[in-house]
């Protein structure tokens, strides 16, 4: 068994509506509450930091999982969204919703595209983050494939 560590270093001065810087290997950013939560919005926050996660280890794995099934990619993009319920004055995260675009070549076989719309589903209970979240967030997928 491998085990991989990651550290993030984080630093946060004052009290709730600061600005904090956070480190993490390639990742240096200023962090703060998002204005949307009354917050002064400068840098990222952990709601966006979590979509992020979600978002990026899931495009990662269906690339991978598309690469191993050789099939002819021609292009793939994601857009990803995250919902945050406020009641009472809790913050729950409530959904992600994944929206992928996928395209294979045109030459691409019914038999081919039939395993993509597969792969398109397990990716998003395969990736890493989305089995950490899982029963936790609830998470959607809304694929555009061609």
């Amino acid at each position: 068994m491998a085990e991989h560590h990651f550290h993030l270093k984080a630093n946060w001065p004052g009290g709730r509506n600061s600005e904090g810087y956070i480190e993490a290997g390639n990742l240096k950013t200023k962090i703060s509450i998002p204005p949307e939560m009354d917050g002064p919005g400068i840098g990222t926050n952990p709601d966006e930091m979590l979509l992020g996660a979600a978002a990026t280890c899931y495009i990662i794995t269906l690339a991978a999982m598309i690469e191993r099934a050789k099939l002819p990619l021609n292009e793939m993009s994601l857009e990803s969204e995250g919902i945050v319920d406020v009641t009472k004055g809790v913050f729950t995260y409530k959904k992600i919703i994944h929206r992928p675009s996928v395209s294979l070549q045109s030459q691409a076989t019914a038999e081919e595209r039939e395993k993509l719309k597969q792969l398109v589903e397990k990716a998003e209970k395969s990736c890493m983050i989305s089995r950490a979240i899982q029963g936790n967030v609830e998470l959607e997928l809304d694929a555009r494939l061609s």
